[in-house]
């Protein structure tokens, strides 16, 4: 499953999606992701909770983006959730990427059990068309 919180820059995603991590952690059976593009929220995470900050792996363009969310999820057998912050930042994205990326999400999610929430700084109404039921929070 994929999930997105969306709004424009500033609006308070990452707060939201802080939020929900640590809420999660509270009844998760498996091992939590959070993806960033710096280490500045690591205090404000639960210690249950791996943070990776995707800047440092040299990630170029989206295509190399899902690969390297495939090799953290072939590393991780137990991973139940992935969170990741800034999203169309750390996966390299432009519009024309967005509806691809969002569907091959939807295919590694069902394939490997792992659910997906990002955070899209985009207001919902500019969002593809096959992203509208997958907004949890819009700001």
């Amino acid at each position: 499953m994929v999930q997105i919180i969306a709004g424009e820059k500033g609006k308070g995603k990452t707060k939201h999606l802080l939020d929900k991590v640590n809420e999660s952690v509270k009844s998760a059976t498996g091992n939590i992701v959070y993806l960033d593009k710096s280490q500045k929220h690591m205090y404000e995470l639960s210690n249950k909770v791996r943070l990776i900050n995707a800047s440092e792996y040299l990630i170029a363009n989206c295509d190399e983006f899902l690969g390297f969310l495939c090799g953290i999820i072939s590393q991780d057998h137990d991973l139940e959730e992935m969170y990741l912050d800034s999203f169309l930042t750390i996966a390299k994205l432009n519009d024309e990427d967005l509806e691809r990326s969002i569907a091959k999400l939807d295919e590694i999610s069902s394939k490997f059990h792992v659910n997906f929430i990002l955070s899209i700084s985009k207001n919902e109404k500019d969002l593809p068309e096959c992203t509208k039921g997958k907004v949890i929070v819009s700001l």
